[in-house]
C-alpha cells in the first residue's frame, strides 16, 4: 500500500480515514478499557488495511457522561486511555508508517466539571464567569418557568436549574445535549480564544487534521426565541440554535489557524443539514475542507434513491471546490450490516428501536456490495472501526450494561448507540477476542472483561479468522483500498454515470466501472475487459442482486 507523502498539500482529497473510538479498539493494559497503547500496538493493522489517516473520538479528560464528548481538559488526555506523551508517541509513530492523524474538538459545550463552569457555579448570577456560558433566569416572577422549550439532540429539554448555596433553585444553563454538558457562549471573546489555542495545541503536536463536532449547533440568537410553530420552518439562517449565519465567522478564524502552519491541517465538519446549498456554504474556500456526508448514509438500498443522494452530494461540493466525504456508519449510527438487512435500510435517529427485525445474510451482502460502492465514488472514504470486519450492531446488551445518554433521556425508547461501540474482536473463540492481550498484572494473566458485553458467536470475525478467509470482509476491504490507491481513476476525480438497467447503478472512474444490482434479479455486466474485484461470486457476464463489481473497462 502506498500512501500520499507526508508532504502532500492535497492527500486529504481522497483520504481513506479510519475513526478509532478509543475505548472499544484494543486495550493494553487488560482493565477492560481500550487505551492509546493498545491503538499503538495496531498500528501496523491500521497500515496493512490501507488507510490513510485516523480519526479519534475525543480521547481527552472527561467524566464520560456522553462517551467522552464531555470534554473537562482539552490539553490532557483521560487517564483510561493513557497520557499525553503517549498521544505524542501515537501520532509520531502513525506518521511514520504514512498515517496522518485526527483529532475530535468539541467546541458547542464542555463537560459540566470543566473548570469553566465550576467557576460559574460557584461565582453566581450576574458574574464574568457565567458570561461563557448561557444562564437564564427563568420565566415567571420566581424564575421558575423553563426558559424555551427546545427539544435536546438527545431528547427532553435543553435547560437544568442550578441550586444556590443556601438550597433555594437558582439560574438555568442551557444544554443542547445532557445536562452534563453545557453549551457554550460563542459571543464570548474567551470562548473564541480558548479554541483557537487547542487547535495549536493539536496542530503543534503533528496531527494533521480536526473534526469538528456538531459543527452547525454553536451560535445561539441571543434573543433566545423559541421554535416556529409546528408545520413552520424557520428562514435560512434564522434558526434559534441551527446553522445561524454567524458559524461562519467563527470557521473563517479556524481556517487561518489552520493554513499558519506547514503543510496542509485540515478542518472536518460534522454537519447535518438537509439544504445542500447551506451545507456547501460551510465548504467555501476560506472555511473548512470537508464535512461529512450523511446523506448516502441515511438512504435505503434502493438504486434510485442512491443514485440522486450522490448526484446531490456531488452537485454541492462542485460549486465550491471541495471533495465530497462517503460514509456508511459511525459511532452514532447502527452498523451497515444489521441496517441493511432490514425491511427499511434508511437510517433516522428518531426511528431506531428495540427488537426491529433483521436479515443479517441479507445485510451482510448489501454492506460488502456498499463498500464498494463508496470506495469507487470521488472524493474521501471514511470508514468505522469494525465495519471492515462486518460487525452487526449488537442489539441485546443487558439493560444494565448501557451507558448511552439517549437511551436513558428517551425513557428507553430508543435502543441508544451502544451496540455499534462494542470492542472489537481480534483473535480467539471467546471473549474478550484478544481485545486485552493480558490482564493489568501483565503477561498470563487474566484481562478484565470489556467495558462492553461481546457476543459469543464472534468468533468467526475476529480480525485472526478474517486474515485467513480469502472470502471474509476484511480480505474484500484490503483488496479495494489498495485497488482505490493504485487505481489513478478512482479517489478524487470525475464521476459518469451509465445505463445499466433499473434497480442497478453503474459509472466510469477512469477506466474503472463500478456496477451495483440491487434489484430483485442478476443483470448483464456492461462489456469490460476483466473483473477487478467483486463483492460477490461473478459468473461470467452476469451479476447477483445486492452484489457490486469492479470491472476493467473495454480499451477505446
Amino acid at each position: 500500500m502506498v500512501h500520499p507523502p507526508n508532504d502532500d498539500p492535497t492527500w486529504w482529497r481522497d483520504a481513506v480515514i479510519y475513526e478509532v473510538y478509543v475505548r472499544s479498539f484494543a486495550d493494553g493494559d487488560g482493565d477492560g478499557t481500550g487505551d492509546l497503547a493498545g491503538v499503538r500496538s495496531r498500528l501496523p493493522y491500521l497500515r496493512d488495511l490501507g488507510v490513510d489517516a485516523l480519526w479519534f473520538t475525543p480521547w481527552y479528560a472527561s467524566p464520560m457522561a456522553d462517551g467522552g464528548y464531555d470534554v473537562a481538559d482539552y490539553r490532557a488526555i483521560d487517564p483510561a486511555f493513557g497520557t499525553l506523551a503517549e498521544a505524542e508517541a501515537l501520532i509520531a509513530e502513525a506518521l511514520d508508517l504514512g498515517i496522518r492523524t485526527i483529532v475530535d474538538v468539541v467546541p458547542n459545550h464542555v463537560s459540566d466539571q470543566h473548570p469553566w463552569f465550576r467557576a460559574a457555579l460557584a461565582a453566581g448570577p450576574g458574574s464574568p464567569e457565567r458570561e461563557r456560558f448561557w444562564f437564564h433566569p427563568g420565566a415567571g416572577p420566581d424564575g421558575a418557568g423553563i426558559p424555551t422549550h427546545w427539544e435536546s439532540s438527545f431528547g427532553g429539554e435543553t435547560w437544568t436549574r442550578t441550586t444556590n448555596p443556601d438550597g433555594t433553585p437558582g439560574e438555568w444553563y442551557l444544554h443542547l445535549f445532557t445536562a452534563q454538558q453545557p453549551d457554550l457562549n460563542w459571543t464570548h471573546p474567551d470562548v473564541w480564544a480558548e479554541h483557537e489555542d487547542v487547535l495549536r495545541f493539536w496542530f503543534d503536536r503533528g496531527v494533521a487534521g480536526i473534526r469538528i463536532d456538531s459543527a452547525a449547533l454553536l451560535v445561539k440568537d441571543p434573543a433566545l426565541p423559541e421554535l416556529p410553530a409546528a408545520g413552520s420552518s424557520p428562514v435560512p439562517g434564522g434558526h434559534p440554535h441551527l446553522d445561524r449565519d454567524e458559524l461562519h465567522d467563527v470557521y473563517r478564524a479556524w481556517r487561518k489557524v489552520a493554513d499558519s502552519y506547514a503543510g496542509t491541517r485540515v478542518l472536518v465538519g460534522e454537519v447535518w443539514l438537509d439544504d445542500a446549498e447551506r451545507f456547501a456554504a460551510y465548504l467555501r474556500p476560506d472555511e473548512m475542507h470537508t464535512a461529512f456526508n450523511f446523506d448516502v448514509m441515511a438512504q435505503p438500498w434502493d438504486a434510485a434513491a442512491l443514485r440522486a443522494s450522490v448526484d446531490r452530494t456531488l452537485a454541492a461540493h462542485r460549486g465550491v471546490g471541495a471533495p465530497a466525504t462517503w460514509v456508511l456508519s459511525n459511532h452514532d449510527v447502527t452498523r451497515p450490516v444489521t441496517r441493511y438487512g432490514r425491511a427499511d435500510s434508511s437510517f433516522a435517529f428518531a426511528a431506531k428501536r428495540a427488537g426491529t427485525p433483521t436479515d443479517l445474510d441479507l445485510g451482510t451482502r448489501r454492506a460488502r456490495a456498499a463498500a464498494l460502492l463508496t470506495a469507487a465514488l470521488p472524493g474521501s472514504l471514511y470508514l468505522y472501526q469494525g465495519d471492515e470486519l462486518g460487525l452487526p450492531e449488537v442489539e441485546d446488551l443487558p439493560p444494565e450494561a448501557v451507558q448511552d445518554p439517549m437511551h436513558e433521556r428517551s425513557g428507553g425508547v430508543d435502543p441508544g448507540r451502544d451496540g455499534c461501540r462494542v470492542p472489537l474482536p481480534w483473535s480467539g473463540d471467546r471473549p474478550p477476542y484478544g481485545f486485552s492481550a493480558a490482564g493489568p498484572a501483565g503477561p498470563g494473566t487474566e484481562p478484565l472483561a470489556p467495558w462492553l458485553p461481546q457476543p459469543a458467536d464472534w468468533a468467526g470475525r475476529t480480525v485472526a479468522a478474517q486474515e485467513a478467509d480469502p472470502g471474509s470482509m476484511l480480505r474484500l476491504y484490503r483488496a479495494a483500498l489498495a485497488l482505490r490507491r493504485a487505481e489513478p481513476g478512482l479517489g478524487d476525480g470525475d464521476l459518469r454515470w451509465l445505463d445499466a438497467g433499473p434497480g442497478v447503478l453503474a459509472f466510469a472512474r477512469g477506466d474503472v466501472l463500478c456496477v451495483v444490482n440491487l434489484s430483485a434479479g442478476p443483470v448483464a455486466l456492461p462489456p469490460h475487459a476483466g473483473v477487478l474485484l467483486a463483492s460477490g461470486p461473478v459468473d461470467g457476464a452476469v451479476l447477483d442482486p445486492d452484489t457490486a463489481a469492479w470491472l476493467r473497462a473495454v480499451p477505446a
